[in-house]
C-alpha cells in the first residue's frame, strides 16, 4: 500500500517495516529504527506503491508522537497526491519519563491512518496555523528592528531607506550562525 523513506537516513521501505495495529493503522517505533535520537530525523518521505492501493475516497495520514506526548499530524497522501515529503516538527515529550506496562519507556513513533479523504481540510487547520505564526513572528522581529531606528514627522513614521536590506541581512546572519534560530519563530 505505501512506502517511505528519510531522506538521508534510509533506503526506501514498505509498510513491513511498521507493525500494524488493525486494517487502517499502522506505527513506527522510532527506537528500532534509530534509538534516542529520533528528533535528528527532520524530513520524511511517503508514497502510496501504486493507484490502486487506495480507494479514491481515503487518504493515508502521517501523525508523529514524541515519548509521553499525543500524536501530532503532518500531513496526507492520496491519489490525486500519491507522494509528499513531510518535515517532522517533533512535539515536546510530554513530562517525566513514562514507562510501559512492561516497565519499558515510551519510545517516538510515526503513525499512518487511513482516513476519509473529507477529513484533509479540518487536519490541515494546524499546519496553516503555524504558518501564520511564523509570519506573525517574523513580522514582529521586522517591526522591533526598525523601531530602533525610525522617528516621527507629525503623524509619520520615518525610516532610513535601507531598512529591510539591513534587517534582512542580519536576520539571515543570525540564521546562519545559530541553526535554532529559526526555530524559535515555529511553534
Amino acid at each position: 500500500m505505501f512506502g517511505v523513506l528519510f531522506p538521508n537516513r534510509s533506503f526506501p521501505m514498505d509498510m513491513s517495516s511498521f507493525s500494524q495495529i488493525d486494517t487502517l493503522h499502522w506505527v513506527l517505533d522510532m527506537n528500532y529504527f534509530v534509538g534516542e535520537a529520533y528528533d535528528q530525523i527532520k524530513e520524511m518521505c511517503i508514497f502510496l506503491l501504486n493507484e490502486f492501493s487506495l480507494p479514491p475516497d481515503k487518504v493515508l495520514s502521517v501523525y508523529i508522537q514524541s515519548p509521553g506526548s499525543p500524536f501530532k499530524y503532518c500531513g496526507a497522501v492520496y491519489r490525486g497526491c500519491p507522494s509528499a515529503v513531510f518535515s517532522l516538527s517533533w512535539p515536546e515529550p510530554g513530562g517525566q519519563m513514562q514507562l510501559t506496562s512492561d516497565n519499558i519507556p515510551l519510545s517516538a513513533k510515526i503513525g499512518v491512518s487511513v482516513e476519509d479523504l473529507s477529513m484533509i481540510p479540518a487536519l490541515n487547520v494546524s499546519q496553516q496555523q503555524r504558518i501564520e505564526h511564523l509570519a506573525m513572528k517574523v513580522g514582529e522581529n521586522l517591526f522591533n528592528f526598525m523601531q530602533s531606528f525610525c522617528s516621527m514627522d507629525g503623524n509619520k513614521l520615518v525610516v532610513p531607506s535601507d531598512i529591510l536590506d539591513r534587517w534582512f541581512k542580519k536576520f539571515q546572519e543570525r540564521a546562519k550562525r545559530d541553526p535554532e534560530y529559526l526555530k524559535s519563530f515555529v511553534i
